[in-house]
């Protein structure tokens, strides 16, 4: 943590402090003021660069665009209705919002925006103290009128004023606390974290759309377990992401199977710890599957002869359950299907300790987790979290052993590519036929001797097709 000078010098050094100098001057000779503010402040004092720079200024939009405009290479107004102009200067993207005072009107999915006419207002209508703290400019004097600077030294989220007015005003805000838990490991003050409680429920107004933003940045940060554990116990779990609070499933007394929500947090940390074997740092994609590969056992959970517990197909019914969740807070198609294709697949290894497979289960493996891969190896990893060494020691030399003969039949069989020997212009071809379904199900059938047997060549594929042909 730096000091106020050791952060003003961060600044200077990791941003164009002439870009400080300018924007101050034209605002102040026309009138107005204007600050630096929010997380680009924050972030001088933890010594990190700040990848936006916000400004907040007494000028409306009008007024700002007037401004601006000899000054900068270009503008835009797409945020005009909340107060938010963007131009580029140089080398440098910057947004300036006029001093706000929305709130949300009790039913509304969207703010009603009023703008502020003082700084010190503007700040304490901000999600957190430590993103309440400005520096106004050109003098670039530091301003931090509720404690910003101290939280910030004390690890500590609190409101600038009252939680419970912070959180009626704009209910994200409380997901954001658990955001930011995950980002900076932060702990949510007491009084803070009540109000989170109380007014869950306040969370419904939100759109999905923005959820969906805050839950990826949650996950996305250092570490998603504290930010996961804030949503549980806060109770917005429950509404905006309901697949977690419902694995904290009633433990036998015999403890028949491990207590999956504690699980699945720790599959997720050893996940992250992953990504680096396969290069794929800060990824999405494995940290929420991770999170939702177990999503499908409170459905399938089942009590057996001897007191047993199963959850037969739970991979299946986890791939469905988490595309619908993904589908409700509206992620992409893209990123719901390989989420979902991850979730199916990520039993599919287990067997494989047992007894090694044949060159042919190996080429479907790869077959099915297609680009998702590398994924699927760092996902199958992090979901050994067995205390039994012995167990854990197998499991993981099984993996080695898998990935080994992948990499010795992908390079034997350019298996990234896996396909017939034969394409569908050849079987038509050969089998005289026109676009129709009896050359799908002739191409599955030479797939099927692909996966079974390896690359066969043209000459021998034909032969057998004919064979195959004339026995329809």
């Amino acid at each position: 943590m730096q000091n106020v000078a050791e952060a003003l010098a961060n600044l200077e050094r990791t941003t164009n402090s002439a870009l400080f100098v300018t924007l101050g001057r034209i605002f102040v000779e026309a009138g107005h003021e204007i600050s630096l503010v929010g997380g680009p402040v924050r972030d001088a004092f933890l010594g990190r660069k700040a990848p936006d720079l916000d400004f907040t200024t007494s000028a409306n939009p009008d007024e700002t665009i007037a401004i601006l405009k000899p000054h900068v290479d270009t503008h835009w107004d797409i945020g005009r209705e909340f107060g938010t102009i963007g131009a580029r200067m140089g080398d440098d993207t910057i947004e300036i919002t006029t001093y706000r005072a929305d709130k949300y009107d009790r039913d509304s999915r969207k703010p009603e925006v009023a703008f502020g006419n003082n700084l010190e207002d503007d700040l304490l209508r901000r999600d957190f103290t430590v993103n309440a703290m400005a520096l106004r400019l050109p003098e670039k004097t530091f301003v931090d009128p509720y404690k910003g600077l101290q939280d910030l030294l004390d690890g500590v989220l609190r409101t600038p004023g009252a939680p419970e007015d912070s959180f009626s005003d704009d209910p994200l805000r409380m997901m954001r606390a658990a955001r930011f838990a995950s980002q900076l490991s932060f702990e949510i003050e007491p009084a803070t974290f009540e109000a989170m409680v109380a007014m869950a429920g306040r969370i419904e107004i939100v759109s999905p759309e923005r959820i969906q933003v805050e839950l990826t940045k949650l996950m996305l940060g250092a570490k998603p377990r504290e930010g996961l554990e804030a949503l549980v116990r806060s109770g917005l779990a429950t509404i905006v992401l309901p697949e977690l609070p419902a694995l904290k499933l009633e433990t036998d007394e015999h403890h028949h199977h491990k207590d999956v929500y504690e699980h699945t947090l720790t599959v997720v940390e050893q996940a992250i710890d992953y990504e680096k074997d396969y290069n794929l740092e800060g990824d999405f994609v494995l940290r929420f599957a991770a999170l939702m590969h177990d999503c499908g056992k409170p459905a399938t959970r089942k009590l057996e002869p001897g007191g047993a517990v199963s959850f037969y197909h739970h991979d299946m019914v986890g791939a469905k359950l988490a595309a619908k969740r993904m589908k409700a807070l509206r992620f992409d198609n893209d990123t719901t299907k390989a989420v979902a294709r991850l979730i199916e697949l990520h039993l599919r290894f287990f067997g494989y300790s047992d007894q090694a497979w044949t060159d042919s289960a190996i080429r479907r493996y790869v077959r099915d987790a297609g680009d998702q891969l590398l994924r699927l190896h760092a996902l199958t990893r992090a979901d050994v979290t067995t205390r039994n060494q012995r167990k854990a020691d197998r499991l993981s030399h099984a993996y080695d052993d898998l990935e080994h003969r992948i990499g010795q039949i992908m390079e034997q069989e350019e298996l990234n590519a896996l396909r017939p020997d034969l394409s569908g212009e050849d079987i038509m071809r050969i089998l005289e036929l026109r676009p129709s379904k009896e050359v799908g199900l002739a191409y599955a059938f030479l797939m099927e001797l692909r996966l079974e047997e390896g690359p066969l060549g043209p000459v021998e594929a034909e032969k057998r097709l004919l064979a195959w042909w004339q026995t329809r």
